[in-house]
């Protein structure tokens, strides 16, 4: 079987799907043969992302929107059930959507703790709890969290953001071993500096030795490859030459 051809017929669900690591992510599933479902919070951003993704080339593979906002159980619920009626299921979820707020604690906002915490940890716990009935239905699937190498090593200035992504990886390990004998596979992708424009940041010419997103979809895409007997549940990437 070859990678492309064990992803048609595949339906995956990618959260944050509209820009970023999800974008790389959607397009790499989709352009080896899945059916794919991109949420976020933006319909225009839905709308110009889905154009851009429709424009790669893929073997086959239907494209579907859905706006979401994952803070709320009652999205996520309606997230996956609409992955269930148009896509026939649910076999991948890539829990990728997440917010950056950055300042010392002392200075730190409630309302931008409460989102980053909201988004980062319970957006995923809302998609998964969502997500696994229906991955049971269809005998097992993956699931797999975008975390952050700032989950393993904390930095002043990042205290929602680390303590949300530290909770990610706790989360991740956790049903990882709740659900394996379910025929789901539970994964953590612990990314470092990625040339996104995450959290208000513009991408900059001297910005070269970071990841670029098609480097974390690569790995999300590697992972997903892997024969049904192994499980890599932590993989961490990170620039190959870090900057000065």
């Amino acid at each position: 079987m070859t990678e492309a051809s064990q992803f048609i017929g595949r339906s995956a669900v990618v959260t944050g799907g509209s820009r970023g690591i999800g974008l790389a992510t959607a397009i790499a599933l989709r352009s080896a043969g899945a059916d794919v479902l991109i949420c976020g919070r933006s319909a225009d951003a839905l709308e110009s992302a889905a154009a851009h993704i429709a424009s790669v080339p893929a073997p086959a593979g239907r494209l579907v929107t859905q706006t979401a906002d994952v803070r709320d159980p009652e999205q996520a619920e309606r997230l996956i059930r609409a992955a269930v009626e148009q896509l026939g299921g649910v076999d991948i979820l890539v829990n990728n959507a997440g917010v950056g707020r950055f300042s010392p604690l002392a200075d730190l906002a409630v309302d931008d703790w409460r989102e980053t915490i909201e988004t980062n940890l319970s957006g995923v716990f809302h998609c998964c709890r969502a997500a696994i009935p229906a991955m049971k239905q269809r005998g097992g699937g993956w699931i797999i969290n975008v975390s952050s190498l700032a989950g393993k090593h904390p930095f002043a200035g990042g205290t929602a953001y680390c303590a949300s992504k530290a909770g990610l990886n706790a989360l991740t390990e956790s049903l990882m071993q709740e659900v394996r004998r379910d025929g789901i596979r539970v994964s953590c992708v612990l990314p470092g500096s990625v040339d996104t424009r995450f959290a208000g940041n513009e991408s900059s010419a001297d910005a070269g030795w970071k990841l670029a997103a098609s480097d974390v979809a690569q790995t999300v895409f590697d992972l997903l490859c892997h024969p049904p007997r192994s499980l890599p549940s932590r993989v961490e990437i990170r620039p190959a030459v870090p900057g000065k």
